[in-house]
């Protein structure tokens, strides 16, 4: 345990010993990572925990520099946690190389069921009796970390003082189907913005996919990159600044007549899972509960045929980016993701998931709970997030239109005093 300084915070980093099975607990044991952050001034108070469970599925806990973003409000109240939560950052991280170890695509299928919500909620709480002695704690949970709050409201209330969800709430019962039903409707209306936005993107886009269609290109990493990866692109369109990021990329990316160096490493960028692989490999496992997800994204988007580059590419329809969605081409394109993929093949036709949530236990509900839901939301559905707070008993949303999804972070603290205050009577 090592602590140090940054302005205005002291800093404390924590490793924790837990089970990868929570269900054998005297077998393997993998590392979990989790940063202490207080305030300079109250470094020696006696405050309450508060635990920060990040989105995803497959990031590691922010990084934080002094009192940035949403800490500089936290930090007012609360001794945050900033959990790596298992199988990321430096918890016992789970990629490519240290999957090699393992005998079979089987073995690596297996091993990775372990790292769902289910799971990081057990690692939470084994984590909460060592640091607070058995005291309940308040957690924040900012989207896939929503999800797993409710996952902790549901198996582990006992352990929660309070809780907090950022863009966060979850279908309950919905599939992977169910929601890319709503969310592909979604993305369509943010390229529908950003065309009204940027009109002159629609022909810049349109030469792009061109060019990729006539050329065999590769990202500088050497994985290809097709049409359908570079509509993959619109991942960003559902973030504040997404549009506009995305708009500075297609401004300019030739370089005479091929795309320049510049837009391919940029692309690069955006595109690869270097940084997040549990991202790929779990993205629709993280909404199975006794089916199998039989890679939901690429099933259901061929009901929605705007999606088809093929009218932008022969004539002058507007090309439509895609969203947060997870294609089995990526994993085979990606060299980060390749080697396993049968593996994530294998996870894709699991039948066997269990559940994520307990409606019964929900309904009961007696820990606070205030949640913010955008309105706009491309990557959580909102109808399906109110269902789901009408289902849980005294929770309290907030449902805003000032904020995209990633409203925690770029509101300097807004959107978590106003979750603070519902929960303690302020407003």
């Amino acid at each position: 345990m090592s602590s140090y300084r940054q302005p205005g915070t002291v800093l404390t980093d924590h490793v924790f010993a837990v089970p990868l099975d929570h269900g054998r607990p005297d077998g393997e044991q993998i590392e979990v990572f989790a940063r202490e952050v207080v305030a300079a001034d109250l470094a020696g108070e006696d405050l309450p925990w508060l635990l920060f469970l990040q989105g995803g599925p497959g990031f590691g806990s922010p990084r934080p520099e002094g009192r940035d973003s949403w800490l500089n409000r936290a930090l007012d109240d609360y001794r945050v946690l900033l959990l790596d939560q298992r199988g990321t950052g430096r918890s016992t991280p789970a990629t490519r190389k240290t999957l090699a170890r393992l005998r079979s695509p089987g073995a690596q299928a297996d091993y990775l069921t372990r790292f769902r919500a289910d799971a990081i909620v057990l690692d939470a709480e084994l984590i909460r009796r060592e640091l607070t002695g058995g005291a309940p704690w308040s957690v924040l949970g900012q989207s896939y970390g929503g999800f797993c709050t409710v996952t902790y409201l549901s198996f582990a209330p006992y352990g929660l003082a309070e809780a907090f969800i950022t863009g966060g709430l979850p279908g309950l019962s919905a599939t992977a189907d169910d929601v890319y039903r709503r969310t592909y409707p979604t993305v369509a209306r943010k390229n529908e913005a950003h065309y009204e936005r940027y009109p002159d993107d629609a022909e810049q886009a349109r030469l792009v996919a061109r060019y990729l269609a006539d050329h065999e290109v590769r990202r500088p990493d050497g994985a290809p990159l097709p049409v359908q990866a570079f509509q993959a692109l619109g991942n960003m369109l559902g973030q504040s600044p997404g549009s506009h990021a995305l708009h500075y990329l297609l401004e300019d990316p030739f370089a005479g007549d091929d795309l320049s160096d510049a837009f391919l490493y940029a692309t690069q960028a955006r595109l690869s899972f270097a940084g997040g692989p549990l991202y790929a490999l779990l993205h629709e496992a993280a909404y199975a509960q006794g089916s199998a997800t039989r890679w939901s994204a690429q099933r259901i988007r061929a009901e929605f045929g705007a999606f088809d580059p093929g009218p932008a590419l022969d004539g002058d329809a507007c090309l439509l980016f895609t969203g947060e969605m997870i294609y089995p081409w990526m994993i085979e394109a990606d060299p980060v993701l390749r080697p396993l993929r049968e593996a994530a093949g294998l996870l894709a036709e699991r039948d066997d998931w269990p559940p994520l949530y307990d409606p019964t236990r929900l309904a009961a509900n007696e820990v606070p709970v205030a949640a913010a839901v955008y309105y706009d939301d491309m990557y959580v559905d909102r109808e399906l997030s109110m269902r789901t707070a009408q289902a849980i008993r005294g929770l309290r949303t907030w449902v805003t239109s000032e904020y995209e999804h990633d409203g925690l972070r770029v509101s300097s603290g807004a959107v978590l005093d106003r979750l603070i205050g519902m929960n303690h009577g302020q407003t």
